[in-house]
């Protein structure tokens, strides 16, 4: 049977794979079919992608949120092989449904389903936005995870608002560095919590204040805060370490849902989440990203083909802002 092999080759992808649960060596670059979009998703040519915990947490299988991590990533094998939620890149065409984009659009987004770390990936319409005119794509791809969990905390679950003193612990990762610009554009009065390495970068970011977690507890400061927004979850932190810092209605919002559930579900002064990303909220980061009022900070790039050493590099800990996988020239 006869193989015509530009087609083939056109079909073809590179992407990191990984076949079972583990550390950074299960990651390996491999030639995989390229995908197709179905009805209501944009296939797109991925230029730049971003590590988060979520990419640790199902490549090593963990099992959190009381099993529902296991559910989504799988419980003996991995269920979804090409990990990348992040995505920056350039619409190579769309499905019959797609109504706000076409080929050859800039776009940025958040997958449900991981998949970016590819040549190429198929995104959901509604988790999707035209990418920020004055970002590249690398910068662009650190913004819709990290950038949008710190969007929902502090806009959707405390609805802050001028006025209201803001503290941000873990200021210098990546949704702190998101939180803190995001909480400047709705009060004045922002504190970073972060280590003595990074203080200059929380400054830059627009801090009014910050703490050097390595030098002072700020929980024993006597200070108060109408909302205290951990950025680091892992319970680094907690409401009950907090409670004291917060003022009479103040509210402790956490990235670890898991660490409020059942013990501070009825507490009305604890909330815990997950990002909860969509096109809504990347609209409005890109505003923000052109209006000069938010940035990104990119601590270290990779190709694609040094996945594994950019995995290695998250876990050794405390990454200044986001690391960053790249896939084009």
């Amino acid at each position: 049977m006869f193989i015509n092999n530009t087609t083939y080759i056109q079909n073809i992808m590179k992407a990191a794979k990984y076949e079972e649960f583990g550390s950074v060596e299960v990651l390996e670059l491999k030639e995989v079919e390229k995908p197709t979009p179905k009805d209501d998703e944009l296939l797109v040519k991925v230029h730049a992608t971003s590590v988060n915990a979520l990419d640790m947490i199902f490549r090593s299988g963990a099992s959190l949120l009381f099993g529902m991590t296991k559910l989504m990533a799988g419980f003996k094998k991995p269920k979804h092989k090409i990990l990348g939620f992040d995505v920056s890149g350039e619409v190579e065409s769309v499905g019959k449904k797609v109504t706000k984009f076409k080929k050859g659009d800039l776009i940025y987004g958040m997958l449900k389903i991981p998949g970016a770390n590819a040549e190429y990936v198929c995104v959901p319409e509604k988790f999707t936005a035209i990418k920020p005119v004055n970002m590249s794509h690398i910068e662009a791809a650190t913004v819709p995870d990290t950038g949008g969990t710190a969007l929902t905390g502090l806009r959707d679950k405390v609805s802050i608002r001028d006025g209201q003193r803001v503290l941000i612990f873990g200021a210098s990762g990546g949704v702190g560095t998101f939180a803190v610009q995001i909480a400047r554009t709705f009060t004045t009065e922002v504190t970073g919590v972060c280590s003595t390495s990074t203080i200059s970068l929380v400054k830059s970011l627009g801090a009014n204040d910050v703490i050097d977690y390595t030098k002072e507890d700020f929980t024993e400061n006597g200070r108060t805060y109408d909302i205290i927004f951990d950025a680091v979850g892992r319970r680094v932190t907690s409401y009950s370490k907090c409670k004291n810092s917060l003022t009479e209605n103040g509210i402790f919002v956490t990235v670890d849902p898991e660490a409020v559930m059942f013990k501070y579900m009825l507490n009305k002064k604890v909330r815990g989440y997950m990002g909860n990303v969509n096109g809504e909220k990347l609209d409005y980061l890109r505003d923000l990203i052109e209006a000069g009022k938010i940035k990104s900070v990119v601590d270290k790039i990779f190709p694609l083909s040094q996945i594994a050493e950019a995995h290695r590099y998250y876990e050794e800990g405390h990454p200044k802002g986001k690391i960053v996988i790249t896939l084009q020239d």
